[in-house]
Parts: structure tokens; C-alpha cells; sequence
């Protein structure tokens, strides 16, 4: 199916010629995988998170794997998790030997229900990973409490909210091990990549250990492998584009931050969808997705919503479908009924388009289609 000139899709990267300039240094440098341009970014993350030592990798993924890894999670311990999230949060739990174990999502954040977590705790229990879907964050106050309580590990599945902040205070600036992502669809981007923030040098050096084979680099030139390590860097060239998203993160927030409350302003409630929860202080969310649930009554229908909405010239995607109905974790005595408002959300979110260079009439637009095609959906289920 071709796509039409004026398609609007439901995010997109913005790179400036700046950074696409700087880029071209880069390649024309001979120095492209980890080097300056890496340590200039991890430098500039740091600072940003109060001197706090960080660490890129060249996915979020990896950031999630390796900071189990840091906590020397392994085989017989369990990982408590949130059901609603992108697939990853879970399969690094299942890559390092460890068992994922889900905890239904609240309603009204669609995050891991926090009151629901400490019964889900057993003595095999070793850590914590919350999600911040959309951009919003959990309580981490109440994330902190109930951690301190069980001696457990966090590890903040942060990929969705840089630049977010609770109680006024950014994420990645306190906290346990807190991990990003800069994928392509993020709020800045490396094009693949991500970082972990750590808490000392000693996490600092082990987590440069696990990110390039274990190696360990010693006086004269020699080399050493205590242990087992993955090959997770970043490169140079990688670095450069997210120096220069750095550059313009003030202004993409404000961006997104506009097109949000115009959403919230254009929206026809009479279409009976449920609009993603406003994000009032101590949550300020960075609007990393605008994400309506579908009225019930087209739930079963999602994949004609968004054909309908395709047809429109909009792109919708879905984040996330209930990730304990997969395959994968149905073998793993999983099923319908087990998370009950992570499966509701699941069945009826979708993601519209919200990107910094979308302008105010582009959220016109959508809102004025999803009105059409829902109308249009409507007129066949009537007899």
C-alpha cells in the first residue's frame, strides 16, 4: 500500500543540519564507533543528572539486560514487572535466567499498580521494574518505600520518559539504576541506543566490563576477562546525533507539550473515548505518546479503526498490546483474566500522532478524523 505525500505518521525523528553536519565530521574523522563523541555525550548526561556516572549502550534493551546484570540477577531469582509495555522490559528478565512475575496496571496512569506490588513479593524476589508509559512516571516515592521495605532493586524502565520529572526533581537524577532508550520514536534519539545511570564508579566500571565482551584493560596493554560480557556500545556516530538532540530537548518538549493540551482542547468527547490521564505535579510526564483508549464498543475493532484512520492519511499505532497474552508467556502459565485492566487498556490503546514538527492544524486534522472514522464505524454496527 503506497503512502500518500501529506501522511501524517504517529511519530517522527527530528534531526536538524546541524547535527546532520556534525555527522559528516564524524565519518570524515575515521573515528566512528566509541570514542570522543561517546564520552562527550556520557559527559553531558551526567551533568544533566546531577554528576551521576552514565553509560551508553547501543539500546535501551541493553541498558534493561545490563543493569540486571549489575545487580547480579540470574537463574531462580524473580523480577516483578508491569504487563503493559513494550515486550523488552520482560524478555531482559527471561535473558538473564531470572523469572518476570507481572503486576496488574492502575487504571487511571496505566502503570504498575504500586498497591498491588507487595503482595506479588516472595523470598525469591530480587527487583523491581517499573515503566513510565507515555512519558509518565511512577510514583517514585511510593516505588522507593516499598523497595526499602523488601530490600529489592530498582531498575527504572525509563525508556519513554527523558526529560520527565516527579515532585520537580528529573528522572535519572535520583533513584536506584535507571535506564533510557534513544530509539528512533523517543523523545531524543541516537537512532538505536540508550544509557543506564549508575550510582558509583565501582557500577560505572562493571557496567563498561559487561558492554564490550568483559574485557578489562590493563597496564602495558594487556588485557583480562573475569567474566562474561556483551557487545552493547555505542558509536561515535551514534553520539553525534544525540549531542545535537541535546540541543533542541527544551524545545521538543515544549513542542509536545503544546500539541497535548490542543489535543486535550480539539478533542469531541461525545465519541466516548477515554483521553490519556492529564499530568498534574508531582507527575509531569514529557508527552512521549498521546495515547485515547477506544470506546468498548469498538474494541474488537482496532485494526478497522486504524485502516479507517490510514485511509485518512494518519498513522496509529498501538503501545502496547498486554504482553502476558503472548505466545511466550502462555507457555509460561499465563492467560486471559490474569491482568484484567493491563488487558483492557491493551485491547484499546492507540497512539497518535504527536511529534515536535507536527503543527497545531496537523492535531486538527487528527481529531477531525478519528471523529470520521469512528462516525463511519458506527453507521455499519447499526442495523
Amino acid at each position: 500500500m503506497s503512502t500518500p505525500p501529506d501522511f501524517l505518521p504517529f511519530t517522527r525523528p527530528m534531526i536538524d543540519e546541524q547535527t546532520i553536519a556534525e555527522v559528516g565530521e564524524v565519518l570524515r574523522s575515521g573515528w566512528i564507533t566509541t570514542g570522543p563523541k561517546c564520552q562527550a555525550l556520557e559527559a553531558a548526561l551526567g551533568e544533566r543528572f546531577g554528576g551521576r556516572p552514565v553509560r551508553l549502550l547501543n539500546s535501551g534493551t541493553a541498558a534493561l539486560e545490563l543493569a540486571l546484570r549489575v545487580c547480579g540477577i540470574g537463574p531462580g531469582d524473580e523480577v516483578i514487572t508491569t504487563p503493559l509495555s513494550w515486550v523488552a522490559t520482560a524478555n531482559v528478565v527471561l535473558a538473564v535466567g531470572a523469572m518476570p512475575v507481572f503486576v496488574d496496571v492502575d487504571p487511571a496512569t496505566r502503570n504498575i499498580d504500586l498497591s498491588r506490588i507487595e503482595a506479588a513479593i516472595t523470598p525469591r524476589t530480587r527487583a523491581l521494574i517499573p515503566v513510565d508509559l507515555a512519558g509518565l512516571p511512577v510514583d517514585r516515592d511510593a516505588l522507593a518505600a516499598i523497595a526499602s521495605r523488601h530490600r529489592l532493586r530498582v531498575i527504572e524502565d525509563a525508556a519513554q520518559s527523558f526529560g520527565a520529572r516527579w515532585n520537580g526533581r528529573e528522572i535519572g537524577s535520583f533513584g536506584d539504576l535507571v535506564c533510557f532508550s534513544f530509539h528512533a520514536n523517543k523523545n531524543i534519539t541516537t537512532t538505536e541506543g540508550g544509557c543506564i545511570v549508575l550510582n558509583d564508579a565501582q557500577e560505572a566500571t562493571q557496567l563498561e566490563r559487561l558492554r564490550l565482551q568483559g574485557v578489562e584493560r590493563l597496564a602495558g596493554g594487556e588485557l583480562e576477562v573475569q567474566a562474561w560480557g556483551a557487545k552493547a556500545n555505542l558509536t561515535d556516530v551514534a553520539a553525534a546525533i544525540g549531542l545535537g538532540q541535546l540541543r533542541q530537548v527544551k524545545d521538543f518538549a515544549f513542542a509536545r507539550r503544546l500539541l497535548a493540551d490542543r489535543y486535550y482542547r480539539r478533542w469531541d468527547a461525545s465519541l466516548g473515548f477515554e483521553l490519556p490521564p492529564r499530568q498534574v505535579a508531582p507527575a509531569e510526564g514529557n508527552w512521549h505518546m498521546f495515547q485515547p483508549l477506544l470506546p468498548r464498543w469498538l474494541a474488537g475493532r482496532r485494526g478497522e479503526f486504524i485502516a479507517g484512520m490510514r485511509e485518512q492519511g494518519i498513522g496509529v499505532g498501538v503501545h502496547y498490546p498486554a504482553m502476558h497474552l503472548f505466545q511466550l508467556f502462555r507457555a509460561r502459565g499465563h492467560g486471559p483474566g490474569d491482568f484484567p485492566v493491563a488487558e483492557d487498556i491493551g485491547a484499546r490503546i492507540l497512539t497518535l500522532p504527536l511529534f515536535p514538527e507536527m503543527r497545531p492544524t496537523d492535531v486538527d486534522r487528527v481529531c477531525q478524523a478519528v471523529a470520521a472514522v469512528t462516525h463511519a464505524l458506527r453507521q455499519r454496527t447499526t442495523p
